[in-house]
Parts: structure tokens; sequence; C-alpha cells
């Protein structure tokens, strides 16, 4: 059935409170205004977990128990939701999540026995547990209860086209197999846990195609109703809508006006991304009365369920995204996408042990493929933030497409920027005010410091900035969202003038600058050394008077070129610099772990894609439809749309098996031919690249044709993984807390490097080691040769090194790795696998620590 409409109450009003109603105010007064009870207490958000398996595991038995509860309706919540075309009907919430909730009320009850609390949010489906808002004290009574098997202190997270569907082959490669962008994702639902969506933009419309939607058959989500989400929000594209805040409402810095407690997204970016993922085809890109072509997602006939757990002013918090993981995979979602990643790297035992990748753990053994942002964070060694080997972590790379713009000066120098604006009148220069140089008579230098930057038209004088190009300053203030280049841009629009000029403060360094859109001839200097030299010139164009001191001469002039034609000559893809890097963090030390991260790498870079009418992220595309972002975020849901071609084609893989054929059929040279190069730093990312490594870029950039016909496939099972924690030392407590399950039922722990990933990665070589890969052919009958690259200072032997495989043949490879030097830096190699009728498959090898 399709996902509906939740009628609720804010989170607040649904929370499980204490059953004294006194201690509920003085609970409150604690919270909001300590001083008013008697004794000052801190709470904080806790994640617990219990014994007992989750629904997941044996849900038809626990609704039979709750039916026979003897609660009755009582203790059911009765749902409105849509059908396709919005007719409502009544539905019945599954009884294994009430019983469950009733069960987390009745262990807090006997702990507390009339203490105060507050349970945010029962977890039932993937995890059974709860989050609960207590003194250090109380966690610490919950810890020692029998029936707990873990207590964690809640974390903040944060989050992390119209052309890139053509540079990724889309129309003529995976589409086309798909039968056309008409039926590309059909029948696969993508789940969002990011800052919500607006349903209003026609990227998520359901009456766009020609080829109507269908109903998701394996869906039953809902869609809540609030007064900014109205009914008729969702429809057969968008299947369901819900928002988690019950974390950061228990800490009051929830502000359902600003933040809106509901699906709608008042930030942009969830939007951005749905639409990367699965917006709908063929929608035209205009911002600021330009139009930039048509946008797609890469799965345009996919459908959206979108689960708010990320906020603009404030981020997220843990506890609501495992709320929203649990309930994306209770709601048969095929693929979970996360551009969101932790604020900081999880202490404890091991990174793979925190709530949300034990979660997404469980989602994978549900069937679920998890696509997750490497994060910003480069491109520093280790500065991953997406850790698990059952994440598929997602680096950013650039696109053959770019913006240019430039400035002509009347000196002949010619200077490069940025801005999606419009260009002078050909052949004509323009005289150059600097805003400094404008003002009227009434107002000082030395009155306002920030006076360069443009913000208040008041204070210039309109006849001497009128018919010019007025230089501002852009300044750290506009990167902290203080000023503008919205304000600026109306400030010159008011004073007449023919177009305007931002020069870069030297100060502003390290800043992804995107291009902007700009009503009128402009561009923004995005260089602090070219920014130099126009002031040089400039100044040095100045007639000044001796004796008054006055400038009664403006000299210099220019011509703005315009950027609104896109240039598609751009060497690419390439690794960009704020991707994170590996190897991949163990632990908090950091020690290096043994599973390679990113998995493969996508477009993240400069990506057109849908914006809310009401965004906020970014002033500069408020009131658009559209918007130009740029990050890791943008690169997951390229690959969460890619995987959805994938998971529509072979409907059986698994989580595992869909994220092999991404990684071995992914591309290893740009679209001239040549090794990808990623970026070592910035701004000057062009004058410092190298050739990208496994820890730039993972198996490679990914090819979603190529991964329609992967050939072998490598797998692994929730066994495997849970066999791969157990082997991580001292882990079994951590295990038994997290899962419920003894690491002894377990036969034999799987070492990082023993996993069946496609890739291998060892930390630390001691002379020797034997790693095995075991493969199978999904193709017709097929001969291969191997070839392979040892990373340096080690050697490397791969047997067999010919085999031959019937379809759904099988076959062990071995690996055996020599140390030749002992070395502490990181080497890399390769495996290739390859098949006489066709099939190549890649196989990125890194060793870090070798010792003889």
């Amino acid at each position: 059935m399709l996902g509906g409409a939740l009628h609720s109450k804010t989170q607040m009003e649904n929370m499980h409170w204490s059953h004294k109603h006194s201690l509920v105010l003085c609970f409150l007064a604690m919270l909001l205004i300590p001083s008013l009870c008697q004794s000052e207490v801190t709470t904080a958000v806790y994640i617990v977990t219990l014994r007992q398996a989750p629904a997941s595991l044996y849900h038809h038995e626990l609704i039979t128990v709750g039916n026979k509860s003897g609660h009755g309706a009582s203790g059911k919540r009765r749902t409105r939701v849509h059908k396709p075309r919005h007719q409502n009907v009544t539905k019945e919430d599954k009884g294994y999540g009430s019983y469950f909730a009733r069960v987390h009320d009745s262990l807090l009850n006997k702990v507390f026995k009339g203490e105060k609390y507050l349970k945010l949010y029962s977890y039932h489906f993937l995890i059974n547990g709860f989050a609960v808002l207590v003194t250090q004290q109380q966690a610490d009574k919950l810890a020692r209860r029998r029936e707990v098997s873990n207590v964690v202190l809640d974390f903040s997270v944060r989050t992390a086209t119209t052309h890139t569907p053509q540079f990724l082959g889309l129309p003529q490669g995976a589409w086309s197999q798909a039968g056309g962008f008409e039926t590309a994702g059909e029948g696969i639902t993508i789940g969002f846990v990011d800052t919500g969506i607006d349903p209003t933009h026609p990227s998520f419309a359901d009456d766009k195609s020609q080829h109507p939607f269908p109903i998701p058959a394996n869906f039953s989500g809902a869609c809540e109703v609030t007064p900014d989400f109205p009914s008729g929000s969702c429809n057969r594209k968008l299947v369901g809508a819900r928002h988690f805040a019950a974390s950061a409402i228990t800490r009051g810095i929830f502000n359902s006006s600003q933040d809106y407690a509901s699906p709608f997204d008042g930030d942009g970016h969830g939007t951005h991304t749905a639409s990367v993922a699965a917006g709908n085809h063929g929608i035209p890109v205009v911002v600021a009365g330009q139009v930039f072509g048509n946008a797609s997602g890469m799965a345009p006939h996919s459908h959206i369920s979108i689960y708010k757990a990320l906020y603009k002013r404030f981020g997220g918090f843990a506890a609501d995204v495992v709320a929203a993981i649990d309930q994306a995979a209770q709601d048969g979602v095929d693929i979970i996408c996360l551009s969101i990643t932790p604020n900081r790297r999880p202490s404890g035992i091991a990174t793979f042990f925190n709530p949300i990748d034990m979660a997404l753990l469980s989602a994978v053994k549900a069937g679920i493929f998890v696509v997750q942002a490497a994060g910003n964070t480069g491109p520093s060694p280790m500065s991953m933030s997406s850790f698990s080997p059952w994440i598929f972590t997602v680096g950013a790379t650039t696109h053959d497409r770019v913006y240019s713009n430039s400035l002509c000066l009347g000196n002949n120098v010619t200077i490069p920027g940025v801005g999606l604006a419009p260009g002078t009148h050909e052949n004509t220069m323009f005289k150059l005010i600097h805003a400094r140089h404008a003002l009227n008579k009434t107002t000082r230098v030395a009155a306002d410091m920030y006076i360069g930057e443009c913000q208040d038209g008041s204070i210039f004088n309109q006849d001497l900035v009128k018919g010019n190009l007025l230089i501002c300053s852009y300044s750290v203030r506009f990167v902290l969202g203080l000023s503008t280049i919205k304000q600026a841009l109306e400030t010159a629009m008011n004073l007449s003038a023919v177009g305007i000029v931002f020069s870069m403060d030297p100060f502003v360094t390290s800043f992804q600058l995107n291009p902007v859109p700009m009503k009128i001839p402009g561009i923004i200097i995005s260089s602090a050394n070219d920014s130099k030299i126009l002031l040089e010139y400039y100044n040095s164009s100045l007639e000044i008077d001796g004796d008054s001191n006055k400038i009664v001469k403006f000299g210099a002039v220019a011509s703005i070129g315009g950027g609104l034609e896109a240039n598609y000559n751009n060497e690419a893809p390439k690794v960009v610099y704020y991707s994170a890097r590996g190897p991949d963090p163990e632990d908090s030390l950091p020690h290096e772990a043994d599973i390679m991260k990113p998995n493969l790498v996508a477009p993240g870079n400069s990506i057109w894609a849908a914006w809310s009418s009401v965004a906020s992220d970014s002033v500069e595309f408020l009131g658009e439809n559209f918007a130009l972002m740029s990050g890791t975020s943008m690169a997951a849901p390229h690959v969460a749309g890619l995987a959805a071609l994938v998971k529509q084609k072979f409907p059986n893989f698994s989580p595992a098996a869909i994220g092999s054929s991404l990684s071995t059929s992914a591309s290893l040279y740009d679209n001239n031919g040549r090794s990808i190069l990623a970026q070592r730093s910035y701004p000057t990312v062009d004058l410092n690249l190298s050739p990208a490594t496994p820890f730039d870029m993972g198996s490679g950039f990914v090819n979603a044709t190529a991964a329609f016909n992967p050939g072998l496939l490598f797998d692994s099972s929730y066994d495997d993984y849970m066999s791969f924690l157990c082997g991580i030392d001292g882990s079994t407590p951590t295990v038994l807390n997290y899962t419920g399950q003894n690491c002894w039922t377990y036969n034999s722990t799987v070492y990082g490097p023993d996993l069946n990933l496609p890739s291998i990665t060892i930390a630390r070589l001691n002379q020797s080691r034997v790693v095995q890969r075991t493969i199978q052919n999904i193709a017709g009958n097929e001969t291969y040769n191997v070839g392979f690259s040892a990373p340096y200072g080690t050697s490397m032997k791969v047997s067999p090194n010919h085999f031959s495989l019937g379809s759904g043949e099988r076959q062990v490879l071995s690996v055996i790795f020599n140390a030749t030097s002992n070395s502490s830096a990181a080497s890399y190699g390769r495996i290739g696998l390859y098949g006489n009728k066709g099939h190549v498959v890649n196989i990125p090898v890194a060793v870090i620590f070798k010792i003889l």
C-alpha cells in the first residue's frame, strides 16, 4: 500500500511522560530554569539497547502477541494515509510497534519508580531499544539492568543535476538498458535521512511522466500532515514523509516555526539530495531568470520517502537519526541515502560501534543498500567520516561542466572569476568605482569598517556609481552569512550600476566558492592574488589632487565577460580537495582499519538540483527552485540513484552484491583517458594535483552502465560482518551490547582483510599474509586471466592466475603478500581480472605498515 498522511501532534506531545504530573512540571522546570527546583541536575539523551531481539527478526510472532495483549484498541494508533490519487483510507499501525513500546514503558517504570524521565522514541524494527532523557545516575541504573545491553550518550551529526546524467553516460547506457528514462528506477523506493523535502517542487510530482508511476509493491510508509505539509503533499512519486526531532526538542534548540515541525524542508539540502538521486526527468532549471538546461535524477522513475532528522540551525542528533533509519526500514525502503556524517569520530573500542552504524548494519541485514557521504573534511589522510564495511561510502569529484567568468581590464589583463551572470555590452569598457570611493557626503569611511561590502545602498552617491562598475569587497562576513551577495546586488541595482565586481579579501582562505546567480553583469574574483592585481590596476589609474588629496578622476575601466554559458571541455573527473580521504580510522586514537574507504567517488562539485522554495541554507538561491551546490552530500545521492537502477535490474541482489557491481566496474581514468587526479590543497586546486590513490577514490569513478554487467560478484552477509566485528580485539562484550548476540555463536572470526570485499586493505603487514576472496560468475561461461601490480615495499602473488567459470559458479582467489622493506607509508596496487567475453573486474589494494 502506498505511504500516506500521518496526522500527528508535535513530537513533544507524543512522548511518554512519567505518571506524576507534578514531577512532570518540575522536570520541565529543570530543563528550562533549573533554579526553580530544589536542586540542579544535568540531564542528557541516552540511546538504550535491550537484549531482546528487534521486530525485524520475528515480527509475525510479535504481531500475534500484540493482538493478545489485552490492551485492545487503546494500544494502537489510527492514521490517515493517501492512496495514489489522494483518497483517504484508514490504517492501523503494526502490532509489534506498540508491543515494544509497552515493554519499554514497563521497564522504565520499574527502574525509575516515579522518578522523572522523558522517553523520546521506542526503536523496535532494526534495534530493540529507546531514547530517553535522564540524568547520569539514572543512565547508570539502566545500564545495570539485565534486560539492557547498551547505554550510549547521544551525539550530534551534520549534513556533509542538469548535466551529470550525460557525463555518466546514462541516456545511452543504463537508462537505455532499463527501458529509457521513463522507467529508470521504477518500483524502487529510496529513503533519504536528511533535512526534509519541498513537496511542491515539480521534481517530485507524479504527473510529469507519460508513463504513470506504479504503487511500490513492498512499501508501507506514511505521510505526515501538518499546516506546512498539507494533505496531498505525497503522491505516487513522493510516497512517504516524516520528521524526527525529539532529541533536538529536549535540548531546547528546536523552533517549530523556523525549523518546521514537519517533513517540509526549510534548509534546501534534503530537497537537493532527493532530486539528485530520484528527481523527475526534464524539469527546466530557471534561476535568476536564466535557463540552465533541464534537470533529472539518476533514477527518475524511482520513488522517494523522506525521513527528516536534520535541521539548518543546529544539524541533528543520533537519537533522531536512528529513529529515522528504524522507520525507513520498517516502511520497506530499498535504499537508504545519508548525506550526513557525525561531528566527531566515535569513541570506544572501534568506530564501527556507534548507534547509527549499528542501526545501518541491521538495515543491511534486512536487505537495504546503504549509501553515505564520505564527509567534507579532506584532503588530509584519515579524514573519513563514514566507517563501516556494510556502508557504501562515496567521495566527491568534479565533472566536465564548468561555468567560467572573466574580467577584462583596460590594461589588457584578463582575470578569471565566477558568477552566473550576464556580461557587459560587447566591446564596451566601463569605469570601475570602488565602494569606498563612492560614498555620499554624509558618510565617512571610518564610520563603518565593512562599508566596502556594499550592504547598505543609502550611504553611496548614485551619481558616481550610475552607469559604472561597482567594486565591492568579499570578506569573511560573506562566508559567515553576515553579508550577502544578494544584498550587494540590490545595492548595485538601486544605484543604477552597470554591473558589480567582488574582490576577494586576502583573509578568506580555504573556502569553496560556488558560482552564484546574478541578475546584472557581475563577477567574483575568487583568488586573493587576482584581486590584488585588480586593485593595483584600479589604484594606479586614480588621479588624485595633490592639495585636497581627493580623487579627481577614475581612470580604471573593465568589461565583464559573463558566466551563463557552460564549458564542457573540462578535464574530469578529479577528486575534489574537500572530499574526505582514507585510510579508514578504526578507532579514535586513531589506528588504521583494514577497510578501504571511500568505496568509490561520484560527481559532487557544482551540481544543479532542486531547491526548497523557502530554503535559507544559501541566501543567494533564496526563492529559487534550483541551486548549484557542492559536497560529498551531492555525490552520495548520485550513487543512491544509480544503485536503484542496479536494484531494478537485479532485484535479488544483496546490498553487498549491489556494492560489488558498482565497485568492480568503476573507472580509473578521466574523460581524456588519463589516470584520475586528486586535488591536494585549496585554493590552488589545479596547481597541486597528483594521481588519485585508493584512499582518495576507492575503486574509482562510478560507471553505472558497466555496473549493469559486472561479470563477477563479491558478496558478503550479515554473518560475515558479525564475524568481522567479533574479530576486533576485546569486542565480544560490545558486540553483545549492541546486537544481543554472543560472538561464540560464530564458528570463526573474520579480520578486516579477509572480509569478502571488492578491495583489499592491510593496515599492518607483518612479514607475510594470505588473503582470500570468493567471486561468483553471474554472466555466461567465461575464462579469466589475472593481472596485478604489487604495492611498493611488498611482493604479491595471486592464484590461480587463470580460471574458467560457468554461470553461477564460484572461484576462490588466494593473494599472498610479503613485506620486502620496512615502511610506514601507505602504498597501493591493483588486481585485474580480465575475461575473454570482455568483463574487467578491478580490485584496488592498499598496504600501510610493512614490517620485515
